[in-house]
C-alpha cells in the first residue's frame, strides 16, 4: 500500500498522524521510510504478536515486535557500507517466550533492582515479586518485556514511527495504581532509534523505564575490543547483591572511569571489589549535571567495523552492563552462542532501587503529573 499526496492545507505528515494499515507495506509521500508489519507468532495466553519492519532511505531498518517491545534486529552500515545486525536476539517468538535476559525489551515498571522487593509509598509498605537473588528487577516475574502492547504504526516526518501502549492494573506485580504507558519508537533517517516514554497514573506510585538491547557493533564475538566513553564523574557502588550502598563514588582512578575512550577489555578483570561483585560492569553511573533534557549520556566505537553508538537521554543515571551472565547455553540469530560479554547494554535509567534511598532522584509520580523519558541510541561510522 502507497501512501501519496503529502499534505492536508499547511499541516506535515507528523502533525496528521496518519496511521498505517499494514497488511503489506507503506512509504513516506518523499521516499525517506518505509513500514511493514507481519505474523511473529502468539504470546502464552493466546495473543497474536506482530512485528513490524522500520526501514529508512539508506535501507538501514528496524525491527519491533509487539511482544515487550522487542527490538528484534538493528540492521545498520559498517564503514564499507554493509548493513549488519547489532543486537542480540531470536529469529523467532517462542525462543523468546521459553528464555530471554531482556533481549531488546521495554522494562518496566521498574528498571534494575530493588532491595527485597520492597518500597515505602506515602507511609505504606509495598512487596513486589523477588526474582533477581533476594531483590526485585526489571518489574517482577511479568514485567513489561513480557505483555503484548498495543500497536499503531505511522508515517512521522522523522521517520518510520510504532507507538505502542500498554494498561498496567493496579496491583500488577505489586505496584500501585492503574498505569498508561505509550512507548513510541521512531527511526529516523540519520539511523537513529528514538524511544519516547509517556505515562500517567490514577495512584500514586514510582516508576522507571528503560530500554534493554544487547549491543554488538562488530556483528559477533566478544566485547572487549569496543571503545566506551561515559559523561559520567561519578558511580553507585553496590553490595554483593548489586543493590547501591547509597556513595556516589568518583570514577577517578578506578575501572569505572569511562571519562576518555577506552576498551571495555581494558580494565574488566581488574581485582577490583566492584567487579567482582557484578562479574564485570553491572553498575549505574550518575550522568553529568543531569538537565532532564537530551543529552549525550555514552560514546561507544568498535574498530573493526567502524560503528560508532551514541546513546543520549533525559535520564540521571545510565547502567552499563557487559553481558556477564551470558554464559554460551543461549543460541541467538544465525546459530550464534551467546558467549560471556558477547553483548554489553546502554540503559538509561533512574538510579537502581531509588524508592529505598531518599539521596537520590526521586522515582515517583503522582496523578496529574505525565511521566517523560527519552532515550536514543544513534548510529553512525568513522
Amino acid at each position: 500500500m502507497k501512501i501519496r499526496n503529502g499534505r492536508r492545507g499547511a499541516r506535515s505528515w507528523a502533525a496528521v498522524g496518519v496511521a498505517v494499515l499494514l497488511a503489506g507495506c507503506a512509504s513516506t509521500p518523499d521516499g525517506k521510510g518505509q513500514i511493514s508489519r507481519g505474523p511473529f507468532g502468539v504470546a502464552p495466553d493466546g495473543t497474536p504478536v506482530d512485528i513490524y519492519t522500520l526501514r529508512n532511505r539508506q535501507g538501514a531498518e528496524a525491527r519491533i515486535c509487539t511482544y515487550g517491545g522487542i527490538v528484534v534486529s538493528l540492521m545498520v552500515p559498517d564503514r564499507q557500507g554493509r548493513l549488519g545486525d547489532v543486537v542480540l536476539g531470536y529469529a523467532t517468538l517462542a525462543e523468546y517466550i521459553k528464555e530471554n535476559p531482556y533481549f531488546g525489551s521495554l522494562i518496566g515498571r521498574y528498571g534494575n533492582r530493588i532491595a527485597k522487593g520492597k518500597f515505602v509509598l506515602d507511609g505504606k509498605e509495598y512487596s513486589l515479586a523477588v526474582n533477581n537473588g533476594p531483590n526485585h528487577l526489571h518489574g517482577g516475574l511479568k514485567g513489561f518485556d513480557k505483555v503484548v502492547w498495543q500497536a499503531r504504526a505511522y508515517l512521522s516526518d522523522q521517520g518510520p514511527a510504532l507507538e505502542l501502549t500498554y494498561l498496567s492494573p493496579d496491583g500488577e506485580e505489586g505496584y500501585p495504581g492503574n498505569l498508561s504507558v505509550k512507548a513510541l519508537y521512531t527511526w529516523r533517517e540519520d539511523n537513529t532509534l528514538r524511544l519516547d516514554y509517556t505515562a500517567t497514573t490514577d495512584q500514586p506510585t514510582i516508576l522507571n523505564l528503560t530500554q534493554h538491547s544487547y549491543f554488538n557493533l562488530a556483528g559477533q564475538g566478544d566485547i572487549h575490543g569496543h571503545e566506551v566513553m561515559i559523561n559520567a564523574n561519578r558511580f553507585t557502588p553496590v553490595d554483593e547483591t548489586l543493590i547501591p550502598t547509597g556513595e556516589l563514588r568518583p570514577v577517578d582512578g578506578t575501572p569505572f572511569d569511562f571519562r576518555r575512550p577506552t576498551a571495555i577489555g581494558a580494565r574488566i578483570n581488574r581485582a577490583d571489589q566492584q567487579l567482582k561483585f557484578g562479574n564485570g560492569y553491572d553498575h549505574n553511573w550518575a550522568i553529568n549535571n543531569p538537565t532532564g533534557q537530551l543529552e549525550l549520556q555514552a560514546r561507544v566505537y568498535e574498530p573493526t567495523s567502524g560503528r560508532v553508538l551514541e546513546v543520549l537521554s533525559t535520564e540521571p543515571g545510565l547502567q552499563f552492563y557487559s553481558g556477564n551472565f551470558l554464559d554460551g547455553t543461549i543460541t541467538g540469530k544465525g546459530g550464534w552462542k551467546y558467549q560471556f560479554r558477547h553483548g554489553f547494554c546502554m540503559e538509561p535509567q533512574h538510579y537502581p532501587d531509588s524508592p529505598n534511598q531518599p539521596e537520590f532522584p526521586s522515582v515517583v509520580l503522582r496523578p496529574g503529573a505525565t511521566y517523560r523519558n527519552t532515550i536514543m541510541y544513534r548510529f553512525s561510522v568513522r
